[in-house]
């Protein structure tokens, strides 16, 4: 599917892959096989912006996937974060979608919240944020609606 479609229908908190349909690399390749796997991998979906403008630039609608996370004795030394333009030429997939009932923990409120943390519940939820820095924290709950407009619309949950 194409990076419109994951924009307009996939929920914040799937797993997404992206391709670009070229076949993998073998691994005694190292940098044939790292430049692969920039075109070639899977993240979870944080974000979903629409179109805007900076100043008399027009900016199209766009999506951020939670990629990986690097660090070592369980501090994180540096996310990677991957942005997808709407126009994106690369083939996109919903491998997982969120459970009815997780919780998903937002930065903030608004359009351009951004995704932290996907609790199976909301005690999980409200545990975590105990441990975690985000005094202007957003909770909400995945619901059948959003799982039941997939199904109804023929795509797989």
């Amino acid at each position: 599917m194409s990076a419109h479609t994951i924009i307009d229908n996939a929920p914040i908190g799937s797993i997404v892959t992206w391709s670009d349909g070229t076949p993998q690399s073998p691994t005694r390749f190292r940098k044939k096989l790292a430049s692969w796997q920039t075109n070639n991998s899977r993240g979870r979906l944080i974000r979903k912006q629409g179109g805007r403008s900076a100043g008399c630039i027009p900016l199209s609608a766009c999506f951020t996937l939670h990629e990986a996370d690097y660090g070592a004795g369980g501090v994180i030394a540096i996310r990677v974060h991957r942005t997808f333009s709407s126009d994106s030429m690369l083939h996109f997939t919903i491998a997982e979608r969120p459970a009815i009932g997780w919780v998903r923990v937002f930065d903030r409120a608004g359009d351009d919240a951004e995704l932290v943390y996907l609790a199976a519940n909301e005690p999980d939820a409200k545990e975590w944020l105990t441990r975690h820095g985000y005094p202007h924290a957003v909770l909400d709950q995945v619901t059948a609606d959003e799982v039941g407009a997939n199904a109804v619309e023929g795509r797989a949950a």
